[in-house]
């Protein structure tokens, strides 16, 4: 199997570094302080920055529920969604 290039690292090494840009273009956002149009440009990269984090807990999650069980990963018991404490 081909080894990847330090450029094409999986979602999940650049979850905090995403996460970590995210939060700052909010901070940014909730200051008020852009033009419409910066909102809007710091809107729609928000929401890419959103879905590669998304893609990379996903990512992380089966990874995980590979190392529990490599035979049968589609049987392991998905995560607890958070905020859902019945």
């Amino acid at each position: 199997m081909p080894k990847k290039s330090p450029n094409e690292a999986s979602p999940v090494a650049h979850f905090e570094q995403s996460l970590d840009e995210l939060e700052q273009l909010v901070e940014k956002m909730e200051a008020g302080d852009l033009s419409l149009e910066q909102s809007l440009a710091a809107y729609e990269r928000g929401v890419g920055l959103y879905r590669q984090c998304q893609q990379a807990l996903e990512q992380a999650e089966l990874r995980v529920r590979l190392l529990t069980d490599p035979a049968q990963p589609e049987k392991s018991e998905p995560f607890d969604s958070v905020g859902n404490d019945d």
